[in-house]
């Protein structure tokens, strides 16, 4: 069987694109040896090292071994002739890194007159050296508005080429741009193409062209798309390694100011309103290490997809936001791996190829070593959640001379995530891949106190006093799925998922305290276990059919089951809460990207959700469109709605900030959530800049809310449980503005959002208040200047401050038992706002060769370099009636150090 491999290359390109880049490579001296290797596979390895590109037909190099060959300081132009000497093929040397083997080789440089018109190109984009697909790029026709973008397995068709010598441009961000020549022979084979692109790299600095640079992100694909280059981020400081989350936390629409939590609070909407998926299967919840760091190894993502809004029609059950994250596949000519260590934790990925080519595996993993080592980093973020623990103790002097005590506590935490990764391809048209993901966070903060410990400062004689706390919290998640892809026909795709998701969250806090004297002992325990437990299974399958130039037709279902569990036990015996819930939800999709004039898309579709618990059916239809303008100028918009039946409750704690925890939705305690979006804007787009505005009103229903507000004496029995919860409405409305310089050695972007988010709760609120996380001006520089093998980064962030409800006195009731509580007078709810919040981080990386393939980065960043008092939230206690008020702030000025390393 004939295919084509590697067609991408840049054929003839010296003579329609790009100018030569340098002449020097077939020059070079190498030293190499090869023992019974295969020839396609030494191809590879001279490839992936000296940044050259064999084209050849691989039926012509099947099966063809080198038995030995030691190469010593020998030209490359000589190796390659040595090589191909003992078998019937001819060779070019094509342009500055180009090898082109042929059998019965024909003058192809004078093929130039096109032998068709009109037709049908299909194929598939890999990364050049590891043959690892690259989803959702970008190919174009040049000169031309036909176009397309690949699908997750990196396919992609062409309709009405204008002819077989076209100039096609191929674009993935992380990568150089390509235009590479059509030429007849590519198509004699009548099989799909290969478009092999380079990855961009500090050693390529001085051969690529400043235009054909494009590094971290790109936002101008659909309405409110924008998508991430994992490889590229290391270039942005960070507060511990590169980090998928936070890096999407810079951009516009996203707040940046929740150093506590990885999640995206996108345009109004709250990090559960996400629809986060990783190889198909959902994630619940993306913070490692209290938020700090997301639960995602950016070594072990290929792509990351963001929608802010107006989503298709086959991504369903959220109203916020889409992210949708493709895992790596791994190398598919040869064996590599990576390591790196920073502050906080040591990761590693290796991957390889098996099956003959037909198959690859990776597996990544990473791991805090904070309960061995504590870095400064560490004891930085730890000291946060310490401050107000009750539970440890320290000898002293009280402020009326009184005396007490401190139990210094060392706790014990870490976290590890896990990737692993099969890919088989037993076919040119079938893929099977089989993901899972493990991560988890455990911490123990127990602790143990014995008065006799401090010489009986508390009592003397045979009175003691002891105290033990049993601290425990652990958090995390596993997920799962199976894939099976295929390309049925250069029209029709399709690809099914099977796959698991379970998230947990485990806390158990309980003090135990025993007063003894010679006569009685007394013993007191207080505290709560709080449990939530979230799984589901889902069955999806996702077709893509191109009807003709004008309309690409999708359509789906999927079966999605739920199980949610929810449990809090006061003091041992009081259940203040117990949910056992379960429920399915059946949705088919239908959508079109429709192309009824030169420059015009409009994508109409419909999700169908039916949904058990509630027994209805939920109707989503949705419309996204966008106009082409000229070459420079675009107009775009959308509508839709949407609906998400497993929900975040917020448990409000006024003294102490609020809670969370996930619920399925129900006619009983919390409504099915529902938004409506409507999105508008236009973007003005050069070789070099981008300027982006956007606006956008998203109507909100279902809201739920927990509180124990208007029944803080929990022993109260007479109280419902439905009594404790709340359903509101809101709306979120904003403009975003992005400039953004794509290309070069300086990239970069300045964002500007304008935003309000409204809740109204009637039962919490007389009148309708901002939502805890409402910013209404944000602001966003992020530098990034490549200097050969240096990176420097800087990235700035202002926010105005968040809304708060302060507590405004307190008072005592005497019950009918004699037992007196204490109340909290509220004030107006959210009706204070936090300081303004800012911080500056700066970066500097250096990437350096170790000889052969491994390449090594050293890094260093400063998080909140000028050190600036940003507040988290406030606490407040009583004392003799009086209203004490504490600042709880976030990080000050952090360093980090990180190394990685490739091979």
């Amino acid at each position: 069987m004939k295919s084509k491999w590697s067609y991408s290359l840049l054929f003839m390109i010296w003579s329609f694109c790009l100018p030569v880049l340098g002449q020097g490579i077939w020059e070079k001296k190498i030293s190499k040896q090869y023992m019974g290797q295969f020839l396609y596979n030494i191809f590879k390895d001279l490839e992936g090292e000296y940044s050259i590109q064999f084209d050849f037909d691989r039926e012509l190099i099947t099966n063809r071994r080198i038995p030995i060959m030691i190469i010593r300081d020998e030209k490359l132009s000589d190796v390659i002739a040595e090589l191909l000497e003992p078998y019937d093929m001819e060779h070019r040397l094509v342009g500055s890194n180009k090898v082109l083997i042929r059998k019965g080789f024909e003058e192809i440089e004078k093929i130039t007159a096109p032998t068709r018109s009109n037709f049908r190109i299909e194929g598939v984009l890999v990364e050049m050296g590891t043959g690892e697909t690259l989803p959702f790029a970008t190919i174009k026709v040049l000169g031309t508005t036909i176009g397309a973008t690949s699908n997750v397995d990196g396919f992609f068709s062409l309709d009405q080429v204008p002819s077989d010598t076209s100039t096609l441009q191929a674009q993935y961000l992380g990568f150089q741009t390509l235009d590479f020549k059509l030429y007849p022979e590519l198509f004699s084979s009548g099989k799909r193409i290969t478009v092999e692109m380079n990855p961009l790299t500090t050693e390529l600095e001085e051969v690529i062209i400043a235009e054909k640079r494009e590094h971290m992100m790109r936002a101008t694909e659909k309405v409110s798309m924008i998508t991430v280059s994992p490889r590229q981020l290391d270039g942005l400081p960070s507060l511990g390694e590169k980090d998928i989350f936070r890096s999407m936390q810079l951009l516009p629409g996203i707040s940046a100011t929740n150093e506590t939590s990885s999640g995206l609070y996108v345009r109004g909407g709250t990090p559960d309103q996400n629809l986060v998926l990783f190889d198909g299967f959902n994630v619940y919840h993306v913070d490692h290490f209290y938020g700090f760091f997301s639960a995602f190894n950016a070594n072990a993502v290929k792509n990351v997809q963001l929608y802010k809004g107006g989503f298709e029609a086959k991504y369903g059950g959220r109203i916020s936001s889409v992210v949708d994250l493709t895992g790596r596949d791994g190398n598919e000519f040869r064996p590599a791996g990576s390591f790196g260590i920073s502050a906080l934790s040591v990761n590693g990925s290796y991957e390889t190829p098996f099956a003959n080519g037909k198959g690859t595996t990776f597996v990544a993993a990473r791991r805090s070593y904070t309960d061995v080592i504590r870095s400064g980093l560490y004891n930085n973020i730890f000291d946060l959640f310490q401050e107000e623990d009750q539970g440890n103790f320290a000898t002293g002097q009280g402020p009326g001379g009184g005396r007490f005590a401190q139990l210094q506590n060392e706790p014990s935490f870490h976290f590890y995530d896990l990737n692993a990764k099969v890919s088989f391809r037993p076919t040119d048209d079938d893929i099977l891949e089989f993901s899972i993901y493990n991560g988890q966070d455990k911490l123990d903060n127990s602790n143990d106190f014995n008065s006799n410990q401090f010489g009986g400062i508390f009592g003397g004689g045979e009175q003691s006093f002891s105290n033990e706390t049993i601290d425990l919290t652990d958090w995390g998640n596993v997920g799962s799925s199976l894939k099976w892809s295929r390309q049925w026909n250069n029209r029709l795709y399709s690809n099914s998922i099977l796959s698991y998701s379970n998230y947990f969250s485990n806390r158990e806090r309980f003090t135990v305290a025993e007063v003894s004297t010679s006569d009685t002992t007394f013993t007191l325990r207080t505290g709560s276990i709080e449990n939530n437990d979230v799984k589901d299974f889902s069955l999806k399958s996702q077709w893509e059919y191109t009807l003709n130039q004008q309309h690409d037709i999708g359509f789906g279902a999927e079966v999605v089951m739920s199980d949610v569990d929810y449990s809090l036990i006061q003091d041992d015996t009081t259940t203040v809460l117990d949910r056992q819930d379960n429920g399915f939800t059946a949705s088919l999709y239908l959508q079109d990207t429709w192309r009824p004039m030169e420059g015009l898309s409009v994508s109409p579709g419909l999700r169908l959700n039916y949904y058990n618990n509630t027994a209805k059916m939920y109707v989503e239809p949705r419309l996204s469109l966008s106009y082409q303008v000229n070459d420079q100028l675009k107009l775009k918009g959308a509508w839709g709605q949407f609906n998400q039946f497993v929900t975040r409750v917020v448990r409000e704690d006024v003294s102490q900030g609020n809670r969370d925890f996930w619920l399925l939705a129900n006619e009983d305690l919390n409504p099915v959530s529902s938004a409506t979006h409507y999105i508008l804007g236009a973007s003005y787009e050069t070789n070099g800049i981008l300027f982006d505005i956007e606006g956008y009103r998203k109507n909100l229903s279902g809201l739920s809310e927990y509180t124990l507000r208007f029944s803080n004496n929990i022993r109260e029995r007479s109280t419902e449980v439905s009594e404790l919860f709340y359903e509101g409405e809101g709306y979120s409305e904003g403009i975003e503005f992005l400039v953004q310089k794509k290309f070069g050695k300086h990239t970069g972007w300045i964002s500007y959002t304008l935003s309000q988010t409204i809740y109204d709760f009637p039962g919490l609120s007389e009148n309708p208040y901002p939502a805890l996380h409402d910013q209404t001006h944000e602001f966003k520089f992020v530098e990034n200047v490549r200097l050969k093998n240096w990176t420097l980064g800087a990235t700035w962030v202002y926010a105005t401050g968040k809304p708060f409800t302060q507590p405004l006195g307190s008072y005592d009731i005497t019950l009918l038992d004699g037992n007196t509580d204490t109340y909290l007078s509220i004030g107006e709810k959210n009706g204070q706002r936090l300081p303004s919040y800012h911080r500056l981080d700066l970066s500097i990386t250096h990437d350096f060769s170790l000889g052969g393939r491994s390449k090594a980065q050293l890094g260093f960043s400063i998080f909140n370099l000028y050190n600036n008092t940003n507040v988290w939230y406030k606490t407040y206690d009583f004392i003799d009636n009086d209203l004490i008020e504490t600042d709880v702030t976030t990080l000050g000025m952090t360093p980090n150090v990180f190394f990685n390393l490739k091979f």
